[in-house]
């Protein structure tokens, strides 16, 4: 099946977007539209809605942090053993095969530095293709996923908060 991109990067960029908006925005019958949205969610194409918050300006406590991994890659293989272990780990939202100087980047939260600290210490350094990490915490996001995030907020000294 072709794959109508226009349609899925409408939906990339507002998952709100109805069956009947799209047809209308496509004109394309709505029966249509229906359809196609099935199959891409049945094929794997289409693999999830989700809603990108601002946790900095609500009351939630987390941490961000990349990790940089090397890897001894596995015979047969390559990376994709090691892979499988890292993402089922709760905590990994994100997880890359990369090029450049490290393998995997990882991306993960928690509620704490320690928290993530803990996690790399005794979760990921111990795996046996695990040749080193490289944790670099998010300090502030300026823009995820094509959304550029507010200003931070600023105490009445001229402080970030």
């Amino acid at each position: 099946m072709k794959k109508n991109n226009d349609i899925l990067t409408s939906l990339e960029n507002d998952a709100h977007l109805t069956p009947e908006m799209l047809a209308v925005m496509y004109d394309k019958e709505v029966g249509d539209i229906k359809k196609m949205i099935e199959d891409y969610e049945r094929d794997g194409v289409i693999l999830g809605y989700k809603t990108l918050i601002d946790w900095d300006k609500t009351d939630r406590e987390y941490v961000s942090a990349m990790i940089e991994l090397k890897i001894t890659p596995q015979r047969d293989r390559g990376f994709d053993r090691v892979a499988e272990k890292i993402y089922n780990y709760p905590e990994v939202q994100s997880l890359y095969l990369m090029s450049g100087s490290f393998d995997l980047a990882v991306m993960i939260e928690g509620k704490t530095m320690r928290e993530v600290a803990y996690f790399v210490a005794q979760k990921l350094a111990p795996l046996e293709d695990i040749v080193s990490t490289a944790t670099h915490f998010v300090l502030r996001k300026y823009k995820d996923k094509g959304v550029i995030y507010g200003p931070a907020e600023v105490d009445e000294r001229g402080n970030m908060i």
